[in-house]
């Protein structure tokens, strides 16, 4: 895959006898409006670069008959409001729970060994997993899905 329509497109297909649908991070928010067919040869001063958003693969998941049914679990990085924020997510892309992560802090989350994040649920709870090295966050986001399926 290379593009976010071509994610899109294998997440669809992948949603068939799912139960839990855990999108981590978007592939990318933006893409060149026009993709040059070769090499752009230096000779302008500058360069103008027009970026158009690409498919949100969450939001369109929300009115897509693929998604009935499936438990799905979104992040949202954020540097400021992190709660606000991540629950505005939530609601707006009909999460059934979402791992808010403030990246503007030092030493977790985006590029660290170690994260701490706040799970939002539907139903307003909020659930925080401390400090600790990703893999054991990783494990705890984990439990607390498992734990909303029975």
């Amino acid at each position: 895959m290379e593009t976010a329509d071509e994610m899109h497109a294998a997440v669809r297909a992948a949603l068939a006898g799912a139960r839990v649908l855990i999108m981590a991070a978007a592939v990318a928010d933006w893409r060149p409006r026009q993709v040059a067919p070769q090499k752009l040869k230096k000779g302008a001063d500058t360069l103008t670069l027009e970026l158009v958003p690409t498919v949100d693969i969450l939001r369109a998941l929300r009115a897509d008959d693929a998604a009935a049914g499936v438990f799905i679990v979104g992040f949202a990085a954020e540097t400021e409001h992190v709660i606000d924020n991540a629950r505005t997510k939530l609601d707006a892309k009909h999460l059934d729970l979402v791992v808010a992560n403030d990246v503007s802090q030092e030493g977790i989350g985006m590029g660290a060994d170690e994260n701490e994040v706040t799970i939002i649920g539907r139903d307003g709870t909020l659930e925080n997993i401390a400090r600790a090295p990703k893999a054991i966050v990783a494990d705890a986001i984990v439990r607390i899905i498992a734990s909303r399926l029975q």
